[in-house]
């Protein structure tokens, strides 16, 4: 592909222009263009039929009158027209377009809700365990911004129970990853990513296989007096779960191991 090519390409995909690449741009009257709430409510009537339109209004507004009140609102009525069409590539234009507003805007009490809807546009498209957690890890980075940035916000309230949700998949993705390793007989892989899960995500709800899988991967390991207390957490604060009748076999051979282990490192009394 040409140079010349891709430039003509990439102009097409700016969508943030007036106007969908290759569209005959919308004519406004002077009328029209002469108040920014005229402005406004024209490009009201078309969000719904025509957000191309409707965003060229908008863009006239914040053009035209930057410091208006209506120029707060067309930015975010921009934003919010290319989140709401939903794919991949307009998510993309309406996180960078909250994030303009944020810096426009920065003590608007819409800021808010600029920041919770950037955090939206990675989250309503993050993936479950076992894909790829990246968008589930800019949610979490997005989301923990709301409650910095605006903890007294209305906002704040529905981000703590996402940035759960973004937890507990990210626990479950690091959990499969430590199960695999223990799968291959990695144990000091296993551990590793296991552990991480106890510093990093203390809420998730398969503790109990984490334990489990810790002590056995330790135990594995023939590391006998590092398994112990993994167990015997799995075993008493789990009594009820499958994997801790499991865990007490395991226990009573790791501590059988690890008494053998610290006899053999005492030394002979000499006579």
């Amino acid at each position: 592909m040409s140079q010349n090519t891709f430039a003509a390409l990439a102009a097409c995909f700016l969508i943030l222009g007036a106007a969908a690449c290759g569209s005959p741009k919308a004519q406004i009257s002077p009328q029209i263009s002469s108040s920014d709430e005229t402005l406004f409510k024209e490009g009201e009537k078309f969000l719904k039929k025509d957000a191309e339109k409707a965003r060229l209004y908008m863009r006239q507004i914040i053009d035209s009158f930057p410091k208006s009140y209506y120029a707060q609102r067309a930015k975010l009525a921009i934003a919010d027209s290319y989140f709401d069409e939903g794919d991949e590539g307009n998510m993309i234009l309406a996180a960078a377009e909250y994030r303009e507003f944020i810096q426009l805007f920065p003590y608007s009490p819409a800021a808010s809700y600029a920041q919770y809807r950037i955090a939206l546009s990675f989250f309503n498209k993050s993936l479950k365990a076992g894909r790829d957690q990246q968008k589930t890890q800019q949610a979490m980075t997005e989301l923990k911004k709301v409650l910095t940035n605006y903890p007294l916000s209305e906002e704040a309230k529905q981000t703590r129970d996402k940035i759960k949700v973004c937890e507990e998949r990210l626990a479950e993705h690091t959990f499969s990853i430590g199960e695999q390793y223990y799968l291959k007989h990695a144990y000091k892989a296993s551990t590793s990513r296991l552990t991480e899960i106890l510093t990093t995500y203390p809420t998730y709800s398969g503790m109990d296989k984490v334990y489990y899988y810790l002590g056995v991967s330790y135990l594995e390991w023939g590391k006998a007096d590092q398994s112990i207390p993994f167990l015997t957490k799995l075993t008493t604060d789990y009594p009820k779960e499958k994997l801790a009748s499991k865990a007490q076999d395991r226990l009573k051979e790791a501590q059988k191991l690890a008494a053998a282990q610290a006899a053999a490192k005492v030394p002979e009394k000499k006579k």
